[in-house]
């Protein structure tokens, strides 16, 4: 069973620009999934080169557990909620597959994602070259970060509304109803769109539909509160180099795991005490 979906995500900024936003944004919603033993762990981040492409890969490890629905808690065995995440960065092409850490379900479930960046307003037509069936078989999503009504209720926050905010640094925003076409017409303004494609692997009798659903909402929710949140923190990023990136990666890391051994540690203290 195989699903594929394709998001255009449109943004006012140069593709250059979001390289760094892009790896800014990663590290400060790391550090905001992670606590209570869960959360993100970063195994390698190093620059690497194969078949003539070079880019930074990165290895991370994510514990779900509580992040899942829970009608797959009740059935998942133990270890299940523990996914890979392997990333090969060629920027402007990055390419992702994520699968779970246990012999349960072997190769019958991954998500792989392939994006693009292009300087444009999300006017190619399958950037990523599939053929013909398959791209016809494809879902396009087309996500508005500036569209209030695609975030869910949950997850809005006023500092992270692109039709709110206005950049000091740039003066870019707030992001009105008719944002796209103006930033078309707009000479000064740079431009972009992150095309995504996602395809899923899930082989799992009686939990195709229910799974596949979860996914395709999960990942849609996640690239519009994602590049939200960039966008309205383009004032902390917008001066920084790659150097200050892979430096903030660095420290990341190390607070990932402090946070995420803590939580652990005092698990453990616990549990020795009540006995």
């Amino acid at each position: 069973f195989l699903f594929s979906s394709f998001s255009r995500v449109v943004l006012p900024c140069s593709v250059q620009e979001y390289q760094v936003g892009q790896l800014y944004s990663v590290a400060e919603a790391s550090k905001n999934e992670t606590g209570g033993g869960e959360g993100i762990q970063v195994l390698k981040n190093e620059p690497y080169e194969k078949d003539g492409e070079k880019g930074q890969y990165t290895h991370k490890i994510y514990h779900l557990k509580s992040k899942v629905p829970g009608f797959v808690r009740m059935i998942a065995p133990e270890g299940s909620l523990v996914f890979h995440e392997k990333a090969w960065n060629a920027y402007p092409y990055c390419r992702t597959s994520e699968s779970p850490h246990n012999e349960y379900m072997k190769d019958d479930f991954f998500i792989k994602i392939e994006t693009w960046h292009k300087p444009d307003l999300g006017t190619t037509e399958n950037v990523h070259n599939l053929d013909p069936n398959t791209w016809k078989s494809v879902e396009v999503v087309h996500i508005d970060i500036a569209d209030r009504t695609q975030v869910e209720p949950g997850d809005y926050k006023a500092d992270e509304d692109p039709a709110l905010f206005q950049s000091v640094k740039t003066k870019r925003g707030p992001l009105g109803p008719n944002w796209k076409k103006e930033l078309a017409t707009d000479e000064e303004c740079p431009k972009m769109c992150a095309y995504k494609l996602v395809t899923i692997k899930f082989k799992w009798w009686g939990l195709q539909n229910k799974v596949e659903n979860f996914i395709q909402k999960q990942e849609k929710r996640i690239f519009t509160n994602f590049h939200r949140q960039l966008f309205c923190w383009i004032d902390k990023w917008i001066e920084l180099t790659m150097e200050d990136i892979r430096r903030m990666e660095d420290e990341t890391q190390k607070e990932l795991e402090a946070v995420r051994t803590l939580f652990v540690k005092g698990t453990v203290t616990a549990l020795s005490i009540q006995r």
